[in-house]
């Protein structure tokens, strides 16, 4: 195997592997939140080399301030709700005669 192959293999699973990422965290937004939580938990204990810990607490996912800025949309207290499809008006077409 050349260096050139080598590298190319590399090259090409970081590209998968970040692909993979991605598409995990936009496809599933709260199974990703609650394992990179799960794997935080783990490598940030008491006890653990200082670089593990910081590598748990840099892979802790952000916690929902509870603010209008946070897009939770539970309390409906940002404002009104946004319009449900049986508000929406339908389509009607003209024929061009």
């Amino acid at each position: 195997m050349s260096t050139f192959q080598l590298v190319e293999g590399v090259v090409i699973g970081l590209i998968v592997l970040v692909s993979a990422y991605v598409a995990f965290r936009k496809l599933l937004p709260k199974t990703s939140t609650r394992v990179m939580a799960s794997v935080s938990a783990s490598l940030n204990h008491e006890g653990r080399p200082g670089v593990v810990r910081a590598v748990g607490r840099k892979l802790q996912p952000a916690s929902a301030s509870g603010s209008c800025g946070d897009g939770c949309g539970s309390c409906n207290s940002c404002g009104p709700a946004p319009a449900s499809p049986a508000d929406a008006q339908p389509l009607t077409f003209k024929s061009r005669h």
